[in-house]
């Protein structure tokens, strides 16, 4: 992934919100997107809110954590939905959109990690690196790898906010019926609303 592309895809995310947002209409994947961003891959739409004085803060996130469709429309849908129907936010509002700045974070396919005690599972996670899915039964949480950072989280830390993620009491890890996922990701991100796109690697 190059960074043209990523801002090829910061730069689509804006565009669905804003003409989602303002006009109640899904954009298409534009005919010019370059063909790798046409190949399936898992990927999340972040939106947060910065202020003149203030930390930015989390206005909306939604995507898919599987390559369940193409990198560029799974973007559009994830960013429509970032703004519009993640749970914790109301609606993204059109007056709030020169506060925004766009975030897209391209995923690799979960991977379970295998342990003979649920104890190493610290072990087996880097924060700064790796993003972790936590499931057990129908419960299932997801944190984007960029998180635990944001967060200032060790790795213990981590794990017991993505069992919180999921809905299960925050030692669920402990529990060998608890499936633990990691995956990896790079991130675009505006700097400032509409400004400079830049990219923050946390796949090495």
């Amino acid at each position: 992934m190059t960074l043209e592309e990523g801002r090829f895809l910061v730069k689509l995310a804006r565009r669905a919100v804003e003409t989602y947002v303002k006009e109640e209409v899904k954009i298409e994947v534009p005919q010019d997107t370059p063909e790798r961003l046409l190949e399936k891959s898992g990927v999340f739409v972040t939106l947060n809110t910065v202020s003149p004085g203030s930390d930015k803060r989390l206005r909306g996130c939604i995507g898919f954590p599987l390559p369940h469709f193409p990198l560029a429309q799974a973007v559009i849908e994830s960013a429509i939905s970032a703004a519009t129907m993640d749970p914790r936010f109301p609606p993204v509002r059109e007056e709030e959109l020169d506060n925004i700045v766009v975030e897209v974070t391209v995923l690799t396919p979960p991977v379970l990690i295998e342990v003979k005690d649920p104890k190493d599972y610290p072990k087996k996670v880097k924060v700064g690196r790796d993003g972790l899915v936590v499931e057990r039964g129908s419960y299932k949480g997801l944190l984007l790898p960029q998180v635990p950072v944001d967060w200032n989280w060790d790795e213990e830390e981590f794990l017991c906010e993505c069992c919180i993620k999921a809905g299960l009491p925050p030692d669920s890890w402990y529990d060998k019926k608890t499936k633990i996922y990691s995956f990896k990701g790079i991130i675009y991100e505006e700097e400032s609303p509409h400004g400079e796109v830049e990219e923050r690697s946390l796949t090495e």
